[in-house]
């Protein structure tokens, strides 16, 4: 649906979208599965409902800020009418992974298997990204000098705002948890995932390493992540395919290696069933051979 609540910047090289903000005042955008190859930033303003994320559910609430990466699969079901913003981004446009320094959303907004892929957002913060917002629309309807510098930060602005309020949000829940045990073991957790999993790939290594038993573990990790240790493990490789996808010209071959595969087609199709495409397909689509065209 084209008009005034639309607004799209397309890239005129290829023709391919570049940056988009819209506003949705139903469900019907968002109440099937989508695998968009660009970063996606969806305020949801009013109405509450469930979102299904990596195939994990969650319940959210109006003034929710979801998050998503390039293929990463989501939808939203909601049980009252969602109203609300949503910006995408491609990463020729603005590169979370070669920005990460200026913007620190990977790992937090973005490519974080460990919490669920939204935020709440205060009223204060509401102001602000609501400005935000404002500004980009103004800045797409005049295509002058300098649009894209203005529009990249106007959405560094918003993505900073966004990564600090999920940053003290997480913090605050850490506090909250702090007399239990079982947050405990899930920081050492996923501290033993970060360090192994380019060699570890199975909840038992995991289950060893913690001395705990895999079942124990399982319940946990369901528990608190809403996601199977197989699933915490396999995502983790996934991120670290897709950011070496994006900033090397590594072959396929070369990646699978170093994150532990030997065979390359195997490591091709173990790709392809977690992030739905091919590590090619991906590469040719957001990765590097585009950021180097």
């Amino acid at each position: 649906m084209l008009n005034q609540s639309t607004f799209t910047l397309v890239n005129q090289q290829n023709g391919n979208l570049a940056f988009k903000l819209f506003h949705f005042e139903d469900n019907g955008f968002f109440d099937h599965i989508q695998r968009n190859n660009y970063f996606s930033l969806i305020w949801v303003t009013e109405g509450t409902g469930k979102v299904i994320a990596d195939f994990a559910e969650y319940d959210f609430e109006g003034n929710s800020l979801f998050a998503f990466a390039p293929y990463q699969p989501f939808m939203f079901s909601g049980t009252q009418t969602i109203k609300g913003t949503a910006i995408y981004f491609h990463p020729e446009f603005f590169c979370i992974y070669k920005h990460d320094k200026e913007v620190s959303c990977n790992g937090v907004l973005y490519n974080n298997v460990y919490k669920p892929p939204f935020v709440k957002v205060d009223d204060q913060s509401a102001v602000t990204l609501k400005m935000l917002c404002g500004q980009l629309e103004t800045e797409m309807q005049n295509p002058a000098l300098a649009q894209y510098e203005l529009l990249v930060s106007y959405l560094k602005i918003f993505l900073i705002t966004a990564s600090r309020l999920k940053t003290q949000q997480q913090s605050e829940a850490a506090i909250s948890v702090s007399g239990n045990e079982e947050p405990f073991i899930l920081q050492k957790l996923k501290d033993a995932i970060e360090d192994n999993f380019k060699t570890k790939h199975s909840p038992a290594d995991y289950a060893e390493m913690l001395y705990i038993s895999p079942k124990a573990l399982a319940k946990i990790t369901k528990s608190h992540f809403n996601k199977t240790l197989s699933s915490l493990i396999n995502d983790r490789i996934i991120i670290e395919a897709k950011r070496e996808l994006y900033l090397t010209d590594k072959t396929v071959k070369e990646i699978a290696w170093e994150l532990g595969y030997e065979d390359e087609y195997y490591f091709s199709r173990f790709f392809k069933v977690n992030a739905d495409v091919s590590p090619q397909l991906y590469r040719d689509t957001v990765g590097y051979a585009r950021s180097m065209a």
